[in-house]
């Protein structure tokens, strides 16, 4: 089993593991008890949600509110989980947690149910779970980018930027196809 946990400003991936799912599933637990009233849905999200995809050892949990403002009240109980508020922190309209014992183990997305950077979460994780091909492309721009920058976590991330996007625009044109009945 892999341990949950990461330095900070370290890349380090690992091979996905089957037990990330459990650690999300008695994560969400521990969240719907302290914020359940406040909160649309909870999602396990990145590529700890994806199978078959290597992977920095932190779950990234998304949570939808109905209003941002709104939100501020969960902020108290989520800290008491032992979870670090940063802000918006480079997205507007999201709270963004952090959990660390003593490395980041879990990112909280706290965002608008109704708002695209809720929608790209999920559309980037189903599209990948159902497209092998995409897993393996995705986990050898990772591996390669973690080789290049194991230290520089903001130029890692950097590198993935455009690969997302162009997977969230192909999974947004499916789903709007679908939608429209094509």
């Amino acid at each position: 089993m892999t341990v949950l946990g990461l330095e900070r400003g370290v890349v380090r991936l690992v091979p996905y593991d089957p037990c990330w799912s459990l650690l999300f599933e008695e994560e969400k637990q521990r969240i719907q008890a302290v914020i359940s009233p406040w909160i649309l849905d909870i999602q396990h999200v990145g590529s700890t949600s994806i199978p078959g995809c290597p992977a920095k050892p932190i779950l990234d949990i998304a949570i939808a509110v109905a209003n941002f403002e709104q939100a501020f009240i969960c902020i108290p109980p989520l800290e008491q989980l032992g979870y670090s508020c940063l802000g918006e922190y480079g997205i507007p309209r999201r709270h963004y947690f952090v959990r660390r014992n003593p490395h980041s183990t879990h990112h909280i997305h706290m965002l608008e149910h109704h708002s695209s950077e809720w929608l790209n979460h999920l559309l980037f994780r189903d599209y990948l779970r159902v497209h092998p091909d995409a897993v393996e492309a995705y986990g050898a721009l990772k591996l390669s980018l973690a080789a290049r920058y194991p230290r520089d976590r903001e130029a890692y991330t950097e590198g993935k930027a455009e690969w997302i996007r162009g997977i969230i625009a192909i999974a947004r044109a499916e789903m709007n196809s679908r939608s429209s009945g094509n």
